[in-house]
């Protein structure tokens, strides 16, 4: 991939424009449904997701977003991305939304609160180069995994990394460490 969105309404969401040119990719901020036009691939970043949620329905971007997301556009969630991608949230408000494309249930926040946020070294199938320096804010975790979701890295016997087809979800944040592994596994997908 070469051109890739990056919801850019809330959340981390310039650090992954930086891993992507980092990589040699052209990153495209996602500010309105015109901003979809052209990209090979999206990355949702953390925040808050159910303000992203509300956001991405003010900015007239969820059915967009839903549409290219069907029709097969690679995508990758990070912490609020991973639940706006999940099939079912867990514990979300009533009105929230999620693009339902990543076979998964997910508990918003369910590693603790800000004050528990904790780094790890997390060891990724088929990621070489050793562990990976996964930094948990506020994460969600995934309670239910469906039959097509490969799981690709675990913390305390919950999985935090996923992959089902052309959709990537962490529970955590890569974009907050300097290790570009995952971005560069995205745009190989």
């Amino acid at each position: 991939m070469h051109k890739v969105g990056v919801l850019a309404l809330q959340g981390a969401w310039q650090r992954h424009a930086e891993a992507l040119g980092a990589l040699g990719a052209h990153a495209v901020e996602v500010r309105t449904p015109e901003d979809l036009s052209g990209l090979e691939g999206l990355i949702l970043p953390g925040g808050e997701s159910t303000t992203m949620s509300r956001l991405l329905e003010l900015s007239g971007l969820f059915e967009p977003v839903a549409e290219r997301l069907a029709e097969g556009m690679p995508a990758f969630g990070t912490c609020a991305g991973m639940i706006l991608l999940a099939g079912e949230i867990r514990d979300g408000r009533p009105d929230q939304r999620s693009f339902g494309v990543l076979d998964v249930s997910v508990r918003r926040n369910a590693f603790g609160r800000q004050v528990d946020s904790f780094e790890a070294d997390v060891a990724v199938d088929g990621l070489g180069g050793g562990g990976f320096p996964a930094v948990f804010i506020r994460a969600p975790v995934i309670d239910r995994v469906g039959d097509g979701v490969e799981v690709l890295a675990s913390v305390g016997g919950h999985p935090v990394l996923c992959r089902q087809g052309r959709v990537l979800a962490a529970a955590f944040h890569p974009e907050l460490s300097d290790d570009l592994r995952l971005h560069q596994l995205f745009l190989e997908d």
